[in-house]
């Protein structure tokens, strides 16, 4: 008997400045209420999908703007209809928001929830994009390490429900998918799903003409078949898409097997749901042959990469 759960990925399209944040609840309702009448036990939103992608705007950090992008708990008086919602269809789902903790620390995170409506598991985004400082040569900011700490809870591996055939869990955050490490953490606590939600500029965030929404959308998903295959688990990630506020993002959104190949992907940058019944069974080639770590790692050889931050050039011959 297969270990299977019917997963979907509920890619967003642009949620505007202006948007509300009743007008958007309606749309993630849409989505979930979508994906449950397809059988979905478990869908997979992206970062930040209560609101617009507000790191691209300068503001004062005391900017009641800024502060109402903020969740100060969770489920809150505004999110509460999603996880009602879910709680009666009994699906479970991964969301990305931004939380406002009781001490005033500020974090870019995301939660999955069962279906039962309790919360499983937290994460905090680690590898935050981006500059604290204006940039005046840029058109949209990338401001997510002035508005954002990062991540304190590291990469928690967690068990799904006895509903889910209890899988594996992970999670991370946008920028954290092009980081091998964090993958490779989760993989070493024997991971068989990884979740991840994401707003990623179509355009080269540094203001050059280097990378374009193609080469983006490819770089995105290369990133998920490789860390997919290379911890022999699934992966699913989800994008904000489309043109928000006047800034391009891409789509692509995906859900990749443990053999690293494509399962379903987003064809369009709106609302849109992908589908897939994954088998946690299929992990189980790669992390008892290829990948078998214990087997195969050798970790005296990797100190450079917990010692070092920045690349070390080697002596000159």
């Amino acid at each position: 008997m297969t270990r299977t759960l019917r997963l979907a990925g509920a890619q967003l399209g642009p949620i505007q400045r202006a948007d509300s944040r009743a007008h958007t609840m309606e749309r993630l309702i849409a989505l979930l209420e979508g994906a449950a009448k397809q059988g979905a036990e478990l869908v997979v939103f992206p970062e930040l999908a209560f609101t617009t992608f507000f790191p691209r705007w300068w503001m004062a950090e005391d900017d009641p703007e800024l502060l109402g992008y903020f969740e100060r708990e969770m489920p809150g008086p505004q999110t509460k209809p999603l996880f009602e919602k879910a709680k009666a269809l009994g699906v479970g789902f991964y969301i990305g928001y931004a939380e406002l903790t009781p001490e005033g620390k500020r974090f870019n995170s995301a939660i999955t929830v069962g279906p039962d409506g309790r919360i499983l598991g937290k994460y905090r985004k680690i590898h935050l994009p981006g500059s604290k400082e204006f940039r005046p040569q840029q058109q949209y900011q990338q401001l997510e390490k002035r508005y954002f700490e990062y991540g304190d809870l590291g990469f928690p591996a967690f068990w799904g429900p006895k509903s889910w055939n209890a899988p594996i869990l992970g999670m991370l955050v946008c920028n954290d998918r092009r980081w091998p490490e964090g993958w490779r953490v989760l993989g070493l606590q024997g991971v068989e799903l990884v979740m991840v939600g994401y707003n990623s500029a179509a355009y080269d965030p540094n203001g050059g003409q280097a990378e374009d929404l193609e080469l983006r959308t490819f770089h995105s998903t290369l990133a998920a078949q490789a860390n997919a295959y290379m911890n022999a688990c699934w992966a699913v990630a989800v994008a904000k898409a489309g043109v928000e506020d006047g800034a391009g993002l891409i789509g692509g959104s995906c859900i990749v097997d443990p053999n690293g190949r494509l399962v379903a992907q987003a064809q369009t940058l709106g609302d849109e749901l992908i589908l897939a019944d994954v088998d946690f069974d299929a992990c189980r080639q790669g992390k008892e042959k290829m990948f078998n770590f214990a087997a195969h790692r050798r970790p005296q050889w990797y100190k450079p990469i917990v010692e070092r931050v920045g690349a070390v050039e080697p002596p000159l011959p």
